[in-house]
């Protein structure tokens, strides 16, 4: 009982975090309610019991890409501007793709939840793990991994260019 209690507390502090990170207008806000959503994920998986994830999470996302944000946010801004508002002329096809978005992960999700009950049913040990996360065969995510690092070291030197031309 206790369990589900955390679970929906942890559940709603995402909901409601992640709403406030996009719709705030001030990014050093809207980056710390994204910390918070990242906290309360590292909580989501502490309680299910994977606590390598939740230190992974804790220390690589919510410490470090956390800081990168907030480090390009204070190179390219100032920590008090505002996002300018937004014309419904934009929110309108926004909206359209963010439903679009959610309806592809919706059918992916229905189409693909059983394929999943039977991977967590097997119960994988840390090394089967480390070969997925680290592999190079179908389903394994070193090449998302790899992609992902540089485009956040594009961000880097992208942040560093817009703040050496000030």
């Amino acid at each position: 009982m206790a369990e589900q209690i955390i679970f929906y507390v942890l559940a709603i502090v995402i909901v409601v975090f992640s709403i406030l990170t996009v719709t705030s207008r001030r990014v050093l806000r809207a980056a710390t309610y994204l910390l918070f959503v990242l906290l309360a994920t590292a909580g989501l998986y502490l309680l299910m019991g994977y606590q390598f994830l939740f230190g992974v999470q804790i220390s690589v996302y919510a410490g470090g890409i956390m800081v990168l944000y907030i480090f390009s946010i204070l190179l390219t801004s100032h920590a008090g501007d505002k996002v300018n508002k937004v014309s419904l002329k934009r929110q309108l096809p926004a909206a359209f793709a963010a439903l679009a978005g959610l309806a592809v992960c919706g059918h992916i999700i229905f189409h693909n939840v059983y394929k999943v009950a039977d991977i967590v049913a097997s119960d994988p040990t840390m090394q089967e793990i480390g070969k997925a996360i680290m592999g190079t065969n179908k389903y394994q995510y070193l090449l998302p991994f790899e992609a992902i690092s540089i485009l956040l070291l594009a961000c880097i030197i992208g942040g560093i260019v817009i703040a050496r031309k000030r």
